[in-house]
């Protein structure tokens, strides 16, 4: 459900040939929580018109995360640690099951993970472009449900990613006033099914 980022490549000059994978590992490293707000665009590879959605989201490491789709449609994704709740409010439909299938190798783990990137992810240097430095990430895992993902950051803040599905669709989420480390309430990452929803899954 984690739907993912952004733009160009061009390669890095010599120089700084390891800048995108050192900016991930920074990040990863000084980065227990996060709050941002985002603007989405999916676009698929038969060229139909781009799907736009923006939000909000946040996250505190490891495995809790909340994000907030706004428009065009209101959606709920929140990882409580243990299980991830989606929530579409116009269907009164909430869907459930085990975070652990959730992470491993999914776009969320980069953010709400346990920093083993190595073991599900190939890493790396994808290039830099209008001043993002990316890194590319392939799942090691066939299942993953994408194909390639790429992680954009501005200085010491991640700006973009940018998922590619098996079917060739490409999300690109753009982040912004992401702030690192604030200190959020643990009751963002509780959810509980609103009175008559459906509840689908385990």
């Amino acid at each position: 459900m984690m739907r993912i980022a952004l733009i160009l490549l061009v390669l890095l000059p010599p120089f700084a040939e390891a800048a995108g994978l050192d900016r991930l590992k920074a990040f990863l490293d000084g980065t227990k929580s996060g709050r941002a707000e985002f603007v989405q665009i999916v676009a698929s590879k038969s060229g139909r018109k781009p799907q736009n959605a923006a939000g909000s989201m946040m996250f505190s490491r490891p495995g809790k995360f909340r994000w907030t789709y706004d428009k065009p449609y209101y959606q709920l994704i929140v990882g409580d640690g243990e299980r991830l709740w989606v929530y579409d409010r116009d269907l009164n439909q909430v869907s459930v099951k085990k975070l652990a299938a959730a992470l491993g190798s999914s776009p969320a783990a980069l953010l709400a993970g346990d920093n083993a990137l190595e073991k599900n992810f190939d890493l790396k240097e994808g290039g830099t472009a209008d001043g993002i430095e990316w890194v590319d990430a392939q799942p090691k895992n066939q299942d993953a449900g994408f194909q390639f993902l790429r992680i954009g950051f501005f200085g010491d803040t991640m700006r973009a990613m940018e998922l590619t599905d098996n079917f060739g669709q490409v999300t690109t989420i753009a982040f912004e006033k992401f702030e690192r480390n604030p200190q959020i309430s643990a009751s963002q990452f509780r959810f509980t099914p609103p009175p008559g929803a459906d509840v689908l899954g385990e």
